[in-house]
């Protein structure tokens, strides 16, 4: 014999029959609840893309653009999930199942509002502090430091935002906090290295020996800073490769930042043959001191040309010369070093090199 309840509820219209414990017309209202929230959404989205941001265009201020661009994505998710929230509210479900719900809700909305606000403050911070530090307008951040900044604001943001989540979820924040303290001491000591490494560029920023745009020496490494970050820094070398140099390197290193020398110093000793007599050392060294001054990328006042040592094999003369920090350093130091050698040659002054002389016994 049929359950009576079964065949009760089988004769029911269509719109009163149970699913899960709740009507076919239950169902339908939060269905379409839920769609019309989505739809919502995305015809914000478009309206935003299309109308708004043509609207925003013809102003003369740049934050009504700003802002189309950095809240409508968040908006959507959350008209979104607004719409999914009402329309589950309309289901009759288990207690178990509507706490948890609930609190579904509340960590995705924590979520999003976090996002929100972490790209509003990333697209203020490009928009308005990164030309201004670019142009120096501003004396409390430079061009290096912005970068710092952004990644900062949007890591503090988002473990406030986290925070705010897990407590919506149920869990004792402070508890999980107490732990972390815990087990702060065993990570620090995991992490020292990286500690170094924020230490290292913090004394960076604070003694600023090299900026964005400066070529530096340091180890092996001898290239064109690129970025400056928390924790490390990139440079590109001369050979065009891009290294990153974790930022303690620079506090135990000798650091030498070629850009910021007012003039390249260039150190040079000549040997001459033993057979050069007095009056031609004297020579060599005028004329040494003629290529340098009839040079106009050389500083004249800072030259050295001097008679320094016998060697084992050589008369040595000791030839430095500056040149300006502005001009072709390479191609300088090819022309005067190829006028020497003409000017020597023309003069009948050589240059001595290593030699033996063997003797033997006829």
């Amino acid at each position: 014999m049929a359950d009576p309840s079964k065949v009760s509820s089988f004769m029911l219209p269509v719109w009163e029959r149970h699913i899960w414990n709740n009507s076919l017309e239950k169902w339908a209202l939060a269905l379409t609840i839920a769609f019309a929230g989505w739809i919502l959404g995305r015809s914000l989205y478009w309206a935003s893309a299309n109308v708004l941001r043509k609207m925003a265009a013809r102003t003369r201020t740049r934050l009504d653009d700003v802002l189309i661009t950095t809240l409508r994505g968040p908006l959507v998710v959350l008209i979104t999930l607004f719409g999914l929230y009402l329309g589950y509210n309309q289901l009759e479900v288990p207690p178990r199942a509507e706490l948890w719900a609930d609190r579904v809700f509340r960590v995705g909305l924590a979520l999003t509002l976090t996002w929100l606000v972490v790209r509003f403050l990333d697209t203020m911070i490009q928009e308005y502090l990164v030309p201004k530090a670019a142009l120096k307008e501003t004396v409390v951040m430079d061009e290096q430091l912005v970068p710092v900044v952004r990644s900062s604001v949007k890591v503090l943001v988002w473990v406030l935002g986290l925070v705010m989540a897990l407590n919506n979820a149920g869990y004792d924040v402070a508890a999980l906090l107490a732990g972390i303290g815990i087990g702060g001491l065993a990570l620090a000591m995991a992490a020292k290295d990286s500690v170094a490494n924020i230490f290292g560029g913090i004394t960076v920023f604070a003694d600023k020996p090299f900026r964005v745009g400066d070529r530096i020496r340091v180890q092996e490494h001898d290239g064109m800073v690129e970025e400056v970050g928390l924790r490390s820094t990139r440079i590109r070398t001369l050979a065009g490769p891009v290294v990153v140099v974790p930022n303690h390197k620079f506090t135990d290193s000798v650091l030498e930042n070629v850009s910021d020398e007012h003039a390249r110093r260039v150190r040079h000793e000549l040997g001459l043959i033993y057979e050069t007599g007095p009056d031609r050392i004297e020579r060599a060294i005028e004329v040494l001191g003629h290529i340098v001054d009839e040079h106009q990328d050389v500083l004249r006042p800072e030259r050295v040309t001097s008679f320094v040592a016998f060697n084992a094999y050589s008369l040595d003369l000791l030839f430095v010369y500056h040149i300006r920090k502005d001009a072709d350093i390479f191609g300088t130091q090819t022309m005067i070093h190829l006028e020497v050698l003409r000017r020597f040659a023309q003069e009948g002054i050589e240059f001595a090199y290593p030699t033996q002389v063997e003797i033997s016994k006829a």
